[in-house]
């Protein structure tokens, strides 16, 4: 884990955290919007297990079944195109911005510099949901076990170390505002 922090270190400059930024503001503005609208057509009001923060597995069940054959198709489709590059978009993202902020504060050595994983780690869980609802909804009207018990653990998971990231970014942030604040004031 600290080569993979220690290598994230050493690429994330300016240039690539913004960069990366423009590439995450592209698939936010372009390309979410259009997913969203065709998930909301495909999924008859039943909601998605993507943008909950729980569900169980029943109700998964019962997103599966308000799909209908079409919506289930359409999910697996969305799942595996345009899902397997969202997580690499936001986790790249907010993976190099936080190191960037990070890396003058947090001297080598330090266990803190690991914080720059949490993003990896909500890649992680988003690929580790994808393939439980996927399976369930593949498999649907057949149970599938496997996915219908560990999608609703993966997806919170996700969410947690998502928003932890977001947290971790707006903390480099103001730590590195408040650092040019006081290079104003000398």
């Amino acid at each position: 884990m600290t080569r993979i922090s220690d290598w994230l270190y050493r690429i994330s400059t300016g240039w690539v955290s913004l960069v990366a930024l423009g590439v995450f503001l592209i698939f936010t503005i372009l390309v979410l919007p259009r997913q969203t609208a065709s998930a909301e057509q495909n999924n008859a009001g039943a909601g998605t297990p993507d943008l909950s923060f729980y569900y169980s597995s029943a109700e998964l069940y019962r997103m599966a079944e308000a799909y209908g054959e079409q919506g289930r198709q359409a999910y697996l489709q969305a799942r595996w195109t345009f899902d397997l590059l969202w997580p690499i978009v936001y986790a790249a993202f907010l993976s190099t911005a936080i190191s960037w902020l990070f890396k003058p504060r947090l001297p080598l050595g330090s266990k803190w510099r690991i914080a720059n994983l949490v993003p990896l780690i909500g890649m992680l869980f988003d690929y580790l949901e994808n393939i439980s609802t996927s399976l369930v909804m593949l498999r649907y009207p057949q149970p599938c076990p496997v996915g219908a018990v560990f999608a609703p653990i993966f997806t919170p998971l996700k969410w947690i170390s998502v928003g932890g990231s977001f947290i971790l970014l707006l903390i480099g942030i103001a730590a590195r505002l408040l650092k040019w604040i006081n290079n104003l004031r000398v």
